[in-house]
């Protein structure tokens, strides 16, 4: 099945994995470290990419799925992390359905959900908000800024996030605002903390 959040990545694979391993989990979550829970925690990685994040995280002794639909990337990141013991699996928003039931004790969504359109933000907060345990959190990176050529992205506001999240009953524990590591022109991030 295509999924359109995925246009454009597996043709850019080999460039997309240089991008994104060039800055480190530290890095991109800096400002949100102190929402992490202790290991070893329950944690999904939604739109993992090359596994950055899951492989930091497995280091320090969690338990990491990390979901990535696009296969390029995917492959790349278990060819890149094969010493961690991270699971991959094949699946999207906004159902995640081959999750079924579970729990997690935290859920990063780096740059992931302004692949989601209007009519699916709404199901991917309610299915978010059904993954997370109790006191789990929920931490968002949203990228904002020009929509590069050949991508299926929106530049969704930071207020109709919060809303969506507020509607499942989830809390804002966190929202900070910075500029893109990666320095391209326009480009800023939100980085929102949300609690079950």
């Amino acid at each position: 099945m295509r999924v359109p959040g995925t246009a454009g990545y597996d043709t850019a694979a080999a460039d997309l994995a240089d991008q994104y391993e060039s800055v480190t989990f530290a890095e991109v979550h800096a400002d949100a470290l102190h929402l992490m829970p202790a290991a070893p925690a329950r944690v999904l990685d939604v739109g993992a990419g090359t596994g950055r994040d899951a492989a930091a995280l497995t280091a320090i002794g969690h338990r990491v799925t990390a979901v990535e639909p696009a296969a390029g990337l995917r492959e790349r990141g278990r060819a890149l992390h094969a010493d961690r013991a991270i699971t991959w699996v094949d699946d999207h928003l906004p159902a995640l359905a081959s999750l079924g039931g579970r729990r997690f004790d935290l859920v990063l969504l780096t740059a992931v959900w302004m692949h989601l359109d209007t009519a699916e933000r709404d199901p991917a907060m309610r299915r978010l908000a059904a993954l997370l345990a109790p006191g789990g959190t929920a931490l968002l990176v949203l990228r904002h800024g020009p929509i590069p050529a050949g991508r299926h992205m929106f530049d969704i506001p930071d207020e109709e996030t919060v809303g969506l999240a507020r509607a499942c009953g989830l809390r804002v524990v966190h929202r900070r605002i910075r500029p893109d590591l990666h320095g391209r022109p326009g480009v800023r991030m939100t980085t929102l903390g949300l609690r079950a």
